[in-house]
């Protein structure tokens, strides 16, 4: 049985990850990219769809407790889990290494004291659980093959087939070490190159330390910044600088009920709010990465300009069904794919012009065609902006004028407009500055409520929608204007939980209605709109209550510093997908503004 979703840890090379339990067992791998089918699916079904579990053995064959503690090297992503058994203490180490080649999972048994007997327990299978290799020896190697792809297991140690698993069963002294490889190669091709494990985890964290060397924030808040920075790092698609949105698909943010998603994939959104996080914290080299990603993801299409992409730049992310998986605790349908890809969210072309304005203004070298894909969105917002659309949280329900999409689109024209004020490029500047004006005031006009004192969710609508937290963020209106602070305080009111976090909107139908987003179920508090609020509460200059929320959110990370996508107040966890960038993200936004405001403690 998989363990709850804040038990796992993230491993990964910048071109997959593993999520691996407290209890040592991997329970998710999608090998060679993050969008790949799993070869370890256990995740979201049982141990028939894969797992590999390393740990302490016991003699009725019963699988290891979790570990008594466990932590990140340093800051990097190599993984140590520790047991103190009766018969003596154990590491773990697990790692993936930054590679070229092959893509490679290691995991180092260390004696610490007592001789301690341990087991491997190694069950591939391929095509998310679904199809059982061919599992033979090489010489000394381990292959199991089906199809397309072949996984090479590779140890000192003997290893033995039993019940269609690979075990391995040994007992390690202090200061004894005993390796343990899986590589990944196309069937067709020579098997990959012998691992040299003690090389591999050197170079991985080197690798880790010269990269966090980079980092240029040094406040109070260092560690949560620079755990935040590594995931979005190892959740970045290295060959072609694509941000996927989570290295998962189908943890759900109602456990038990359809709201499940594949996040495999690069969100423009999601992308374009990391890529400013990095800039502003001194990678400037994964921002140009991600620039040249949408340059060619877009290409010469920016009229049918998509909210996400594949993370080489892939249009077609059909959305099926897995029937055969039977979800985490329950939560079915199991999919992959995402049906969202298409759907019309106008705020996607605000958060990419903004990314590349902010690109701009600290420096990154001019390209050219960056600047005219700026210009040709903003001649199709310039037709379409006052259009319905699916708005921020893709919703499956019917289109509505959202108030968060509008601002966004005031966003793009504005940021285009100062590019074309700076003498960059050649646009018609004051068609674009009435332009600007005019969707400022639609959305005043038509978007707030002014029986309330608050923006609303939509046009026409009473609903609040926690969306509206960023209008002061963007610039739309000044954070000390009435309307602004009604917004802020409405959500207040009506979107948050006891505990303070925030929702994204109300999700339970009106009388005679339906639910806004078209789904049945629940969801927990949204993560980055809770940060959203800390960030608000301290432009109003609510600092101490700002700081005090953005630590009781640092305070739901799990010990690793790890977030999914939302907290479940109910059942006091986390749920979502995991970990997540649209939760990192604004972590590091708000530790920077806290930071700058020195609305800190100690």
């Amino acid at each position: 049985m998989a363990g709850r979703i804040e038990d796992y840890a993230l491993i990964g090379d910048m071109q997959t990850a593993a999520l691996v339990c407290r209890d040592g067992t991997v329970d998710w791998l999608c090998l060679p990219r993050f969008d790949s089918p799993a070869i370890f699916a256990g995740l979201l079904g049982t141990e028939e769809h894969g797992y590999w579990r390393l740990g302490p053995a016991h003699a009725d064959g019963t699988p290891p407790p979790a570990a008594t503690r466990r932590r990140y090297r340093g800051d990097s992503l190599v993984l140590e889990s520790e047991w103190d058994t009766p018969r003596g203490t154990v590491r773990v180490i697990d790692f993936m290494p930054p590679r070229d080649g092959a893509p490679q999972l290691i995991r180092i048994v260390e004696g610490v004291s007592g001789r301690v007997p341990m087991r491997s327990a190694l069950r591939m299978r391929f095509s998310y659980g679904w199809v059982v290799p061919w599992v033979h020896k090489v010489g000394e190697r381990t292959v199991a093959v089906a199809g397309p792809d072949s996984v090479w297991h590779d140890t000192d140690v003997e290893t033995y087939g039993k019940h269609l698993t690979t075990y391995a069963d040994f007992t390690v002294s202090p200061g004894e070490r005993v390796a343990f490889t899986i590589s990944w190669q196309p069937s067709h091709k020579e098997p990959p190159a012998l691992a040299e494990p003690e090389t591999a985890l050197e170079a991985t964290e080197d690798f880790w330390r010269e990269w966090v060397a980079q980092c240029t924030y040094h406040g109070p808040y260092r560690d949560a910044v620079v755990r935040s920075l590594i995931t979005l790092k190892a959740l970045t698609y290295g060959p072609t600088g694509g941000i996927v949105a989570a290295p998962t698909t189908s943890l759900p943010e109602d456990i038990g009920g359809v709201r499940n998603w594949d996040y495999r994939f690069t969100w423009l959104r999601d992308a374009a709010i990391t890529l400013s996080s990095l800039l502003r914290t001194g990678y400037r080299d994964e921002a140009r990465a991600w620039r040249e990603w949408l340059l060619r993801a877009v290409a010469g299409d920016p009229e049918n300009l998509q909210i996400m992409y594949g993370i080489a730049g892939e249009r077609e992310l059909g959305e099926t069904e897995l029937d055969w998986l039977p979800g985490y605790e329950g939560s079915i349908p199991v999919r992959v794919g995402n049906g969202a890809a298409h759907q019309l969210q106008l705020d996607v072309y605000g958060e990419v012009t903004e990314a590349l304005h902010l690109a701009h203004m600290t420096g990154l070298a001019r390209n050219d065609y960056a600047s005219l894909l700026q210009i040709r969105l903003i001649q199709y917002l310039e037709d379409h902006w006052d259009e319905p659309d699916e708005g921020i949280w893709e919703v499956r329900g019917p289109r509505r004028h959202f108030v968060h999409s509008k601002v966004m689109a005031w966003v793009a024209v504005d940021r285009t407009v100062k590019l074309i004020e700076s003498g960059e490029v050649d646009g018609p500047l004051e068609r674009w500055r009435e332009l600007r004006d005019e969707i400022h005031r639609d959305v005043c006009d038509r978007g707030y409520d002014k029986e309330r004192n608050t923006f609303t969710q939509s046009y026409g609508s009473r609903e609040l929608d926690a969306s509206l937290l960023l209008i002061p963020q963007v610039g739309f209106l000044p954070p000390d204007d009435k309307r602004v602070i009604g917004t802020i305080e409405a959500i207040q009111r009506e979107l948050s939980t006891e505990d303070g976090f925030v929702l994204r909107y109300p999700t339970d139908a009106p009388p005679g209605g339906e639910n806004l987003d078209g789904l049945p179920g629940d969801e927990g508090a949204f993560l980055a709109c809770s940060f959203w609020l800390a960030d608000d509460l301290a432009m109003i200059g609510r600092v101490d209550e700002a700081r005090r929320l953005f630590e009781k959110l640092l305070a739901l990370r799990n010990d690793l510093g790890l977030l999914a996508e939302e907290w479940d107040p109910r059942l006091q966890r986390q749920v979502g997908n995991f970990p997540q960038a649209f939760s990192h993200v604004p972590l590091i936004d708000t530790a920077l503004r806290l930071t700058a405001s020195g609305a800190y403690g100690g």
